[in-house]
């Protein structure tokens, strides 16, 4: 690894690039939640699942890591969390825990309006 460079604009800068990655993340979710509650599953709804794997493979393939991590040691933060400062600390520490059942609830909806369609 390379050698800390104490950087705090450049710490921001990843924390923020981090934050708006982390909210463009939580409304796909949130998108992804409310239609398969409301029974609709279409192209949309793929695009935004597609993007919620893709974070998820990510993260998975990092050792359920923020890739982001590295990056922000490396120049300067204290804990190498890019979540610590925009985001409240117990919620960053338990997002994979929430998650987890938010991802087996919307895989569950869709492939149930999924069978409803083709049964239909």
């Amino acid at each position: 690894m390379t050698a800390t460079k104490h950087n705090p604009s450049a710490v921001a800068a990843i924390k923020a690039v981090h934050t708006l990655a982390w909210l463009s993340i939580e409304l796909c979710v949130v998108y992804v939640l409310v239609t398969g509650l409301a029974g609709r599953t279409d192209k949309r709804v793929g695009v935004a699942a597609a993007v919620v794997a893709a974070e998820t493979l990510v993260f998975a393939a990092n050792g359920f890591h923020c890739p982001l991590t590295g990056l922000a040691k490396r120049y300067g933060a204290e804990t190498g969390s890019v979540t610590d400062i925009y985001l409240p600390k117990w919620f960053a520490h338990n997002l994979p825990a929430i998650h987890t059942p938010l991802l087996v609830l919307m895989a569950y909806l869709h492939i149930r309006n999924i069978r409803r369609g083709l049964a239909g």
